[in-house]
Protein backbone atom coordinates (compact mmCIF):
# COMPACT_ATOMS: atom_id res chain seq x y z
CA UNK A 1 0.00 0.00 0.00
CA UNK A 2 1.35 3.41 -0.96
CA UNK A 3 1.74 5.99 1.81
CA UNK A 4 1.61 8.83 -0.69
CA UNK A 5 -1.52 10.96 -0.25
CA UNK A 6 -4.42 10.89 -2.70
CA UNK A 7 -6.04 14.00 -4.15
CA UNK A 8 -9.86 14.12 -4.11
CA UNK A 9 -11.27 16.82 -6.34
CA UNK A 10 -14.81 17.95 -5.50
CA UNK A 11 -16.84 19.74 -8.17
CA UNK A 12 -20.64 19.42 -8.07
CA UNK A 13 -20.71 16.53 -5.59
CA UNK A 14 -20.76 18.20 -2.20
CA UNK A 15 -21.40 15.10 -0.10
CA UNK A 16 -19.68 12.31 1.79
CA UNK A 17 -22.25 9.54 1.25
CA UNK A 18 -22.61 7.89 -2.16
CA UNK A 19 -19.51 9.69 -3.35
CA UNK A 20 -17.69 7.12 -5.48
CA UNK A 21 -14.53 9.22 -5.85
CA UNK A 22 -14.21 9.83 -2.10
CA UNK A 23 -14.99 6.21 -1.22
CA UNK A 24 -12.44 4.85 -3.71
CA UNK A 25 -9.74 7.16 -2.36
CA UNK A 26 -10.62 6.29 1.24
CA UNK A 27 -10.41 2.55 0.52
CA UNK A 28 -6.73 3.00 -0.41
CA UNK A 29 -6.07 3.85 3.22
CA UNK A 30 -3.80 6.77 2.37
CA UNK A 31 -4.21 10.35 3.62
CA UNK A 32 -6.50 12.49 1.51
CA UNK A 33 -6.24 16.05 0.30
CA UNK A 34 -9.75 17.33 -0.48
CA UNK A 35 -9.94 20.32 -2.80
CA UNK A 36 -12.39 22.45 -4.74
CA UNK A 37 -11.25 24.71 -7.58
CA UNK A 38 -13.29 27.83 -8.32
CA UNK A 39 -13.00 28.56 -12.01
CA UNK A 40 -14.41 32.02 -12.72
CA UNK A 41 -14.61 31.20 -16.42
CA UNK A 42 -17.26 28.57 -15.62
CA UNK A 43 -18.99 30.48 -12.86
CA UNK A 44 -22.68 29.66 -12.33
CA UNK A 45 -25.50 32.23 -12.25
CA UNK A 46 -25.97 34.59 -9.31
CA UNK A 47 -28.53 32.46 -7.44
CA UNK A 48 -26.52 29.29 -7.96
CA UNK A 49 -23.42 31.13 -6.70
CA UNK A 50 -25.29 31.82 -3.46
CA UNK A 51 -25.99 28.11 -3.15
CA UNK A 52 -22.40 27.21 -4.03
CA UNK A 53 -21.20 29.36 -1.14
CA UNK A 54 -23.37 27.37 1.26
CA UNK A 55 -22.37 24.07 -0.33
CA UNK A 56 -18.68 24.78 0.17
CA UNK A 57 -19.22 25.74 3.80
CA UNK A 58 -21.38 22.68 4.49
CA UNK A 59 -18.87 20.27 2.94
CA UNK A 60 -15.99 21.90 4.82
CA UNK A 61 -17.93 21.48 8.07
CA UNK A 62 -18.57 17.80 7.29
CA UNK A 63 -14.89 17.17 6.60
CA UNK A 64 -13.88 19.01 9.76
CA UNK A 65 -15.97 16.54 11.78
CA UNK A 66 -13.60 13.86 10.47
CA UNK A 67 -10.50 15.95 11.19
CA UNK A 68 -10.02 17.33 7.70
CA UNK A 69 -10.82 20.43 5.70
CA UNK A 70 -11.86 21.46 2.22
CA UNK A 71 -9.05 23.40 0.54
CA UNK A 72 -10.51 25.98 -1.85
CA UNK A 73 -8.39 27.07 -4.78
CA UNK A 74 -9.08 29.94 -7.16
CA UNK A 75 -7.95 29.54 -10.75
CA UNK A 76 -7.84 27.22 -13.73
CA UNK A 77 -8.31 23.57 -12.71
CA UNK A 78 -6.43 22.44 -15.83
CA UNK A 79 -3.36 24.13 -14.35
CA UNK A 80 -3.93 23.76 -10.62
CA UNK A 81 -4.96 20.09 -10.34
CA UNK A 82 -1.95 18.64 -12.21
CA UNK A 83 0.43 21.06 -10.47
CA UNK A 84 -0.96 20.24 -7.04
CA UNK A 85 -0.91 16.49 -7.71
CA UNK A 86 2.74 16.72 -8.74
CA UNK A 87 3.75 18.91 -5.81
CA UNK A 88 2.16 16.57 -3.25
CA UNK A 89 3.46 13.47 -5.07
CA UNK A 90 -0.10 12.16 -5.21
CA UNK A 91 -0.67 8.45 -5.45
CA UNK A 92 -3.73 9.23 -7.61
CA UNK A 93 -6.33 11.90 -8.34
CA UNK A 94 -10.01 10.97 -7.85
CA UNK A 95 -13.09 12.82 -9.05
CA UNK A 96 -16.69 12.25 -10.11
CA UNK A 97 -17.48 12.76 -13.76
CA UNK A 98 -19.39 15.66 -15.27
CA UNK A 99 -21.19 15.44 -18.59
CA UNK A 100 -21.51 19.03 -19.75
CA UNK A 101 -19.25 19.96 -22.69
CA UNK A 102 -17.04 22.29 -20.65
CA UNK A 103 -16.70 19.76 -17.83
CA UNK A 104 -15.78 16.94 -20.20
CA UNK A 105 -13.15 19.07 -21.91
CA UNK A 106 -11.61 19.96 -18.55
CA UNK A 107 -11.58 16.31 -17.49
CA UNK A 108 -9.88 15.21 -20.70
CA UNK A 109 -7.26 17.93 -20.44
CA UNK A 110 -6.45 17.10 -16.82
CA UNK A 111 -6.27 13.35 -17.43
CA UNK A 112 -3.76 13.97 -20.20
CA UNK A 113 -1.68 16.28 -18.00
CA UNK A 114 -1.66 13.76 -15.15
CA UNK A 115 -0.69 10.94 -17.50
CA UNK A 116 2.29 13.00 -18.65
CA UNK A 117 3.34 13.25 -15.02
CA UNK A 118 2.84 9.55 -14.35
CA UNK A 119 -0.02 10.15 -11.91
CA UNK A 120 -3.09 7.88 -12.14
CA UNK A 121 -6.43 9.63 -12.68
CA UNK A 122 -9.64 7.89 -11.62
CA UNK A 123 -13.07 9.29 -12.52
CA UNK A 124 -16.39 7.83 -11.42
CA UNK A 125 -20.10 8.09 -12.23
CA UNK A 126 -22.51 9.47 -9.69
CA UNK A 127 -24.48 12.44 -11.04
CA UNK A 128 -26.93 10.32 -13.07
CA UNK A 129 -28.71 7.00 -12.83
CA UNK A 130 -27.06 5.89 -16.08
CA UNK A 131 -24.16 7.27 -18.09
CA UNK A 132 -25.47 9.30 -21.06
CA UNK A 133 -23.92 6.94 -23.61
CA UNK A 134 -25.61 3.88 -22.09
CA UNK A 135 -29.19 4.72 -23.08
CA UNK A 136 -29.30 4.52 -26.89
CA UNK A 137 -31.65 3.43 -29.63
CA UNK A 138 -31.20 0.07 -31.35
CA UNK A 139 -29.40 2.00 -34.10
CA UNK A 140 -26.98 3.28 -31.44
CA UNK A 141 -28.20 6.86 -31.74
CA UNK A 142 -29.44 9.15 -28.96
CA UNK A 143 -33.17 9.17 -28.27
CA UNK A 144 -35.13 12.25 -29.36
CA UNK A 145 -38.37 11.39 -27.53
CA UNK A 146 -38.66 10.93 -23.78
CA UNK A 147 -41.05 7.98 -23.52
CA UNK A 148 -38.91 5.47 -25.46
CA UNK A 149 -35.79 6.90 -23.76
CA UNK A 150 -37.22 6.25 -20.32
CA UNK A 151 -38.51 2.82 -21.35
CA UNK A 152 -35.01 1.88 -22.49
CA UNK A 153 -33.48 3.29 -19.30
CA UNK A 154 -35.89 1.28 -17.16
CA UNK A 155 -34.87 -1.87 -19.05
CA UNK A 156 -31.26 -1.40 -17.94
CA UNK A 157 -30.06 -2.95 -14.68
CA UNK A 158 -31.36 -1.10 -11.63
CA UNK A 159 -29.08 1.68 -10.39
CA UNK A 160 -26.48 0.42 -7.96
CA UNK A 161 -27.20 0.72 -4.23
CA UNK A 162 -25.90 4.01 -2.79
CA UNK A 163 -22.54 3.93 -1.07
CA UNK A 164 -22.35 4.80 2.63
CA UNK A 165 -20.11 7.61 3.78
CA UNK A 166 -16.60 6.31 4.59
CA UNK A 167 -16.30 5.22 8.21
CA UNK A 168 -12.88 6.75 8.67
CA UNK A 169 -10.96 9.38 6.81
CA UNK A 170 -7.38 10.55 7.25
CA UNK A 171 -6.01 13.71 5.78
CA UNK A 172 -2.81 15.11 4.32
CA UNK A 173 -1.41 18.59 4.78
CA UNK A 174 -1.63 21.06 1.94
CA UNK A 175 1.80 21.59 0.33
CA UNK A 176 3.25 24.87 1.49
CA UNK A 177 4.71 25.72 -1.92
CA UNK A 178 1.18 26.07 -3.35
CA UNK A 179 -0.38 27.82 -0.36
CA UNK A 180 -0.84 31.00 -2.40
CA UNK A 181 -3.40 29.20 -4.57
CA UNK A 182 -5.68 28.62 -1.56
CA UNK A 183 -8.32 31.19 -0.64
CA UNK A 184 -10.99 31.59 1.99
CA UNK A 185 -14.54 30.93 0.83
CA UNK A 186 -15.41 34.56 1.58
CA UNK A 187 -12.78 35.66 -0.95
CA UNK A 188 -14.80 34.10 -3.79
CA UNK A 189 -17.52 36.73 -3.26
CA UNK A 190 -20.32 34.29 -4.01
CA UNK A 191 -22.84 35.93 -1.68
CA UNK A 192 -24.58 39.14 -2.78
CA UNK A 193 -23.82 42.46 -1.13
CA UNK A 194 -24.97 46.00 -1.86
CA UNK A 195 -27.73 45.01 -2.20
CA UNK A 196 -28.12 41.74 -0.35
CA UNK A 197 -31.00 40.21 -2.32
CA UNK A 198 -30.70 36.74 -0.76
CA UNK A 199 -32.80 37.22 2.40
CA UNK A 200 -35.59 35.14 0.90
CA UNK A 201 -33.10 32.43 -0.02
CA UNK A 202 -31.92 32.19 3.57
CA UNK A 203 -35.52 32.00 4.78
CA UNK A 204 -36.29 29.22 2.33
CA UNK A 205 -33.27 26.92 2.20
CA UNK A 206 -30.83 25.06 4.39
CA UNK A 207 -27.89 24.11 2.20
CA UNK A 208 -25.89 20.90 2.43
CA UNK A 209 -25.99 17.12 2.55
CA UNK A 210 -27.66 16.91 5.95
CA UNK A 211 -30.48 19.24 4.87
CA UNK A 212 -30.90 17.28 1.64
CA UNK A 213 -31.47 14.00 3.45
CA UNK A 214 -33.83 15.64 5.91
CA UNK A 215 -35.93 16.91 3.01
CA UNK A 216 -35.74 13.55 1.25
CA UNK A 217 -36.97 11.72 4.33
CA UNK A 218 -39.77 14.21 4.88
CA UNK A 219 -40.90 13.93 1.27
CA UNK A 220 -40.86 10.14 1.23
CA UNK A 221 -42.71 9.91 4.54
CA UNK A 222 -45.32 12.61 3.92
CA UNK A 223 -45.66 13.59 0.27
CA UNK A 224 -44.87 10.70 -2.08
CA UNK A 225 -48.31 9.20 -1.47
CA UNK A 226 -50.65 11.25 -3.67
CA UNK A 227 -47.74 12.89 -5.54
CA UNK A 228 -49.03 12.07 -9.03
CA UNK A 229 -52.26 14.05 -8.55
CA UNK A 230 -51.14 16.79 -6.18
CA UNK A 231 -47.80 17.77 -7.74
CA UNK A 232 -49.41 20.17 -10.23
CA UNK A 233 -51.00 22.37 -7.55
CA UNK A 234 -48.46 25.00 -6.47
CA UNK A 235 -50.26 25.96 -3.26
CA UNK A 236 -50.16 22.39 -1.94
CA UNK A 237 -46.34 22.25 -1.67
CA UNK A 238 -46.11 18.50 -2.22
CA UNK A 239 -43.18 18.54 -4.65
CA UNK A 240 -39.91 17.27 -3.23
CA UNK A 241 -37.99 20.57 -3.67
CA UNK A 242 -34.86 18.44 -3.98
CA UNK A 243 -33.76 19.92 -7.31
CA UNK A 244 -31.06 22.26 -5.92
CA UNK A 245 -29.72 19.44 -3.76
CA UNK A 246 -29.46 17.24 -6.84
CA UNK A 247 -27.88 20.09 -8.79
CA UNK A 248 -25.07 20.46 -6.27
CA UNK A 249 -24.71 16.79 -5.48
CA UNK A 250 -25.80 16.88 -1.84
CA UNK A 251 -27.97 13.92 -2.76
CA UNK A 252 -27.69 11.54 -5.72
CA UNK A 253 -30.25 10.14 -8.15
CA UNK A 254 -29.37 6.65 -6.91
CA UNK A 255 -30.24 7.66 -3.35
CA UNK A 256 -33.59 9.05 -4.52
CA UNK A 257 -34.27 5.98 -6.65
CA UNK A 258 -33.69 3.51 -3.85
CA UNK A 259 -35.48 5.64 -1.25
CA UNK A 260 -38.59 5.63 -3.44
CA UNK A 261 -38.53 1.82 -3.51
CA UNK A 262 -38.58 1.49 0.26
CA UNK A 263 -41.61 3.56 1.27
CA UNK A 264 -45.29 2.65 0.93
CA UNK A 265 -46.78 4.40 -2.11
CA UNK A 266 -48.93 3.57 -5.08
CA UNK A 267 -47.16 2.51 -8.24
CA UNK A 268 -48.64 5.56 -9.96
CA UNK A 269 -47.08 7.93 -7.41
CA UNK A 270 -43.75 6.12 -7.39
CA UNK A 271 -43.53 5.98 -11.19
CA UNK A 272 -44.47 9.63 -11.54
CA UNK A 273 -41.74 10.70 -9.13
CA UNK A 274 -39.11 8.51 -10.75
CA UNK A 275 -40.07 9.79 -14.21
CA UNK A 276 -38.99 13.24 -13.02
CA UNK A 277 -35.53 11.77 -12.50
CA UNK A 278 -35.91 10.24 -15.95
CA UNK A 279 -36.65 13.63 -17.51
CA UNK A 280 -33.46 14.97 -15.93
CA UNK A 281 -31.54 12.01 -17.36
CA UNK A 282 -33.08 12.69 -20.77
CA UNK A 283 -31.93 16.30 -20.63
CA UNK A 284 -28.37 15.25 -19.87
CA UNK A 285 -28.41 12.75 -22.72
CA UNK A 286 -29.32 15.63 -25.04
CA UNK A 287 -26.69 18.01 -23.67
CA UNK A 288 -24.09 15.26 -23.99
CA UNK A 289 -24.74 15.26 -27.74
CA UNK A 290 -25.61 18.96 -28.18
CA UNK A 291 -23.11 21.37 -26.68
CA UNK A 292 -25.11 24.31 -28.07
CA UNK A 293 -28.36 23.32 -26.33
CA UNK A 294 -28.72 26.70 -24.61
CA UNK A 295 -28.03 28.79 -27.69
CA UNK A 296 -29.32 27.00 -30.82
CA UNK A 297 -32.74 25.71 -31.81
CA UNK A 298 -32.62 21.95 -32.14
CA UNK A 299 -35.39 22.23 -34.73
CA UNK A 300 -33.62 24.51 -37.16
CA UNK A 301 -36.81 25.55 -38.97
CA UNK A 302 -37.43 27.84 -35.98
CA UNK A 303 -34.28 29.80 -36.82
CA UNK A 304 -36.49 31.88 -39.12
CA UNK A 305 -39.13 32.67 -36.50
CA UNK A 306 -39.34 36.48 -36.06
CA UNK A 307 -39.06 36.94 -32.30
CA UNK A 308 -40.22 40.31 -31.00
CA UNK A 309 -37.86 42.87 -29.51
CA UNK A 310 -39.88 43.90 -26.44
CA UNK A 311 -37.71 45.20 -23.57
CA UNK A 312 -40.75 46.47 -21.62
CA UNK A 313 -42.54 43.15 -21.93
CA UNK A 314 -39.41 41.25 -20.91
CA UNK A 315 -38.94 43.51 -17.88
CA UNK A 316 -42.58 43.12 -16.82
CA UNK A 317 -42.20 39.35 -17.04
CA UNK A 318 -38.94 39.35 -15.07
CA UNK A 319 -40.41 41.52 -12.31
CA UNK A 320 -43.74 39.67 -12.05
CA UNK A 321 -45.70 42.68 -13.37
CA UNK A 322 -47.46 41.19 -16.40
CA UNK A 323 -51.00 41.62 -15.03
CA UNK A 324 -51.57 37.85 -15.21
CA UNK A 325 -51.68 36.77 -11.55
CA UNK A 326 -50.36 33.20 -11.90
CA UNK A 327 -47.46 34.34 -14.09
CA UNK A 328 -46.62 37.14 -11.68
CA UNK A 329 -46.86 34.84 -8.66
CA UNK A 330 -44.37 32.44 -10.22
CA UNK A 331 -41.89 35.12 -11.17
CA UNK A 332 -42.02 36.65 -7.71
CA UNK A 333 -41.58 33.27 -6.06
CA UNK A 334 -38.50 32.82 -8.25
CA UNK A 335 -37.05 36.19 -7.26
CA UNK A 336 -37.68 35.66 -3.55
CA UNK A 337 -36.65 32.00 -3.20
CA UNK A 338 -34.54 31.16 -6.25
CA UNK A 339 -37.01 28.40 -7.08
CA UNK A 340 -40.37 28.01 -8.78
CA UNK A 341 -43.02 25.30 -8.79
CA UNK A 342 -42.66 23.09 -11.87
CA UNK A 343 -46.19 23.61 -13.23
CA UNK A 344 -45.77 27.37 -12.90
CA UNK A 345 -42.39 27.21 -14.66
CA UNK A 346 -44.21 25.86 -17.71
CA UNK A 347 -46.84 28.61 -17.51
CA UNK A 348 -44.37 31.49 -17.25
CA UNK A 349 -42.15 30.06 -19.99
CA UNK A 350 -45.08 29.62 -22.35
CA UNK A 351 -46.24 33.16 -21.59
CA UNK A 352 -42.87 34.68 -22.47
CA UNK A 353 -42.41 32.68 -25.66
CA UNK A 354 -45.93 32.61 -27.04
CA UNK A 355 -47.91 35.47 -25.49
CA UNK A 356 -45.04 37.93 -25.80
CA UNK A 357 -43.20 36.21 -28.68
CA UNK A 358 -39.88 36.84 -26.93
CA UNK A 359 -36.96 34.56 -27.77
CA UNK A 360 -36.78 31.57 -25.43
CA UNK A 361 -33.04 32.19 -24.99
CA UNK A 362 -33.75 35.38 -23.03
CA UNK A 363 -35.94 33.40 -20.64
CA UNK A 364 -33.31 30.69 -20.38
CA UNK A 365 -30.70 33.29 -19.49
CA UNK A 366 -32.94 34.79 -16.80
CA UNK A 367 -33.54 31.39 -15.23
CA UNK A 368 -29.80 30.66 -15.43
CA UNK A 369 -29.14 33.69 -13.26
CA UNK A 370 -32.08 33.42 -10.84
CA UNK A 371 -32.55 29.68 -10.16
CA UNK A 372 -30.67 28.09 -7.27
CA UNK A 373 -31.31 24.76 -8.98
CA UNK A 374 -30.15 25.92 -12.41
CA UNK A 375 -29.14 22.82 -14.32
CA UNK A 376 -27.20 23.29 -17.58
CA UNK A 377 -29.07 20.41 -19.21
CA UNK A 378 -32.61 20.63 -17.84
CA UNK A 379 -32.95 24.41 -18.08
CA UNK A 380 -32.29 24.84 -21.82
CA UNK A 381 -34.05 21.61 -22.74
CA UNK A 382 -37.17 22.69 -20.85
CA UNK A 383 -37.12 26.10 -22.51
CA UNK A 384 -36.79 24.52 -25.93
CA UNK A 385 -39.62 22.13 -25.02
CA UNK A 386 -41.87 25.06 -24.14
CA UNK A 387 -40.87 26.98 -27.26
CA UNK A 388 -41.49 24.00 -29.53
CA UNK A 389 -37.92 24.23 -30.83
CA UNK A 390 -36.39 21.19 -29.15
CA UNK A 391 -36.66 17.44 -28.78
CA UNK A 392 -39.99 15.90 -27.79
CA UNK A 393 -41.27 19.47 -27.74
CA UNK A 394 -44.77 20.73 -27.17
CA UNK A 395 -46.00 21.94 -30.59
CA UNK A 396 -45.75 25.70 -30.98
CA UNK A 397 -49.46 25.91 -31.71
CA UNK A 398 -50.24 24.44 -28.29
CA UNK A 399 -50.47 27.70 -26.38
CA UNK A 400 -50.84 27.36 -22.62
CA UNK A 401 -53.51 29.69 -21.27
CA UNK A 402 -52.33 31.40 -18.06
CA UNK A 403 -56.00 31.93 -17.18
CA UNK A 404 -57.11 28.30 -17.52
CA UNK A 405 -53.94 27.08 -15.81
CA UNK A 406 -54.61 29.45 -12.94
CA UNK A 407 -58.25 28.41 -12.57
CA UNK A 408 -57.42 24.71 -12.76
CA UNK A 409 -54.30 24.44 -10.61
CA UNK A 410 -54.79 27.33 -8.15
CA UNK A 411 -58.61 27.36 -8.01
CA UNK A 412 -58.87 29.23 -4.71
CA UNK A 413 -56.03 31.60 -5.55
CA UNK A 414 -53.98 30.61 -2.50
CA UNK A 415 -50.68 30.51 -4.40
CA UNK A 416 -51.44 33.85 -6.04
CA UNK A 417 -52.29 35.50 -2.73
CA UNK A 418 -49.04 34.31 -1.20
CA UNK A 419 -46.83 35.83 -3.89
CA UNK A 420 -49.01 38.70 -5.13
CA UNK A 421 -50.13 40.17 -1.80
CA UNK A 422 -51.82 43.18 -3.42
CA UNK A 423 -54.48 40.69 -4.56
CA UNK A 424 -54.79 39.03 -1.14
CA UNK A 425 -58.34 40.35 -0.55
CA UNK A 426 -59.63 39.61 -4.03
CA UNK A 427 -62.19 36.75 -4.03
CA UNK A 428 -61.38 33.51 -5.81
CA UNK A 429 -63.95 33.99 -8.55
CA UNK A 430 -62.17 37.06 -9.94
CA UNK A 431 -58.57 36.68 -8.78
CA UNK A 432 -57.53 34.86 -11.96
CA UNK A 433 -58.74 37.65 -14.28
CA UNK A 434 -58.84 40.89 -12.27
CA UNK A 435 -58.99 42.98 -15.44
CA UNK A 436 -62.37 41.43 -16.25
CA UNK A 437 -63.82 42.24 -12.83
CA UNK A 438 -66.02 45.21 -11.98
CA UNK A 439 -63.80 48.09 -10.93
CA UNK A 440 -65.95 48.78 -7.87
CA UNK A 441 -65.64 45.17 -6.74
CA UNK A 442 -61.84 45.43 -7.07
CA UNK A 443 -61.73 48.77 -5.29
CA UNK A 444 -63.63 47.22 -2.39
CA UNK A 445 -60.68 44.81 -2.12
CA UNK A 446 -58.18 47.66 -2.17
CA UNK A 447 -57.15 47.19 -5.78
CA UNK A 448 -57.17 49.75 -8.56
CA UNK A 449 -55.73 48.35 -11.78
CA UNK A 450 -52.81 50.36 -13.06
CA UNK A 451 -52.12 51.65 -9.57
CA UNK A 452 -52.04 48.69 -7.17
CA UNK A 453 -51.72 45.93 -9.73
CA UNK A 454 -50.84 46.28 -13.43
CA UNK A 455 -53.16 46.01 -16.36
CA UNK A 456 -52.31 42.99 -18.57
CA UNK A 457 -49.26 43.68 -20.74
CA UNK A 458 -51.02 41.91 -23.60
CA UNK A 459 -54.56 40.77 -24.37
CA UNK A 460 -54.82 36.99 -24.15
CA UNK A 461 -56.87 36.45 -27.30
CA UNK A 462 -54.80 38.87 -29.36
CA UNK A 463 -51.56 37.26 -28.14
CA UNK A 464 -52.82 33.79 -28.94
CA UNK A 465 -53.94 34.81 -32.44
CA UNK A 466 -50.62 36.57 -33.05
CA UNK A 467 -48.60 33.53 -32.00
CA UNK A 468 -50.67 31.19 -34.16
CA UNK A 469 -50.37 33.53 -37.13
CA UNK A 470 -46.59 33.77 -36.65
CA UNK A 471 -46.29 30.00 -36.47
CA UNK A 472 -48.52 29.53 -39.54
CA UNK A 473 -46.45 31.96 -41.58
CA UNK A 474 -43.28 30.17 -40.53
CA UNK A 475 -44.76 26.79 -41.42
CA UNK A 476 -46.03 28.00 -44.79
CA UNK A 477 -42.67 29.55 -45.60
Amino acid sequence: MSSAPALVWFREDFRLADNAALSAAAREGTPLLCVFVFDKHHKPGSAACWWLDGALRALDASLKKHGGTLHVLDGDPCVLIPALAQEMAASAVHWNRRYDPAGRKIDTTIKSALKDRGIPAHSFPGALLHEPWSVRTKADTPFQVFTPFWRAARDLPEPRPPLPAPDTLSFASFPSKMADACVEIDALNLRPTNPDWAEGFRETWDVGEEAAHSMLTDFMDNALEGYAKKRDYPASEVTSRLSPYLRFGHVTPAQLWHAAQTVPASEEDRSRFLSELGWREFAWSILFERSDLSTRNIRTEFDALPWRNDPKGLSAWQKGRTGYPLVDAGMRELWHTGWMHNRVRMVVASFLVKHLLIDWRLGEQWFTDTLVDHDPASNPMNWQWNAGTGVDAAPFFRIMSPILQSEKFDPEGDYIRRWVPELSRVPSKIIHTPWAADSKALAACGVVLGRDYPEPVVDHKMARDRALSTWKNLRDA
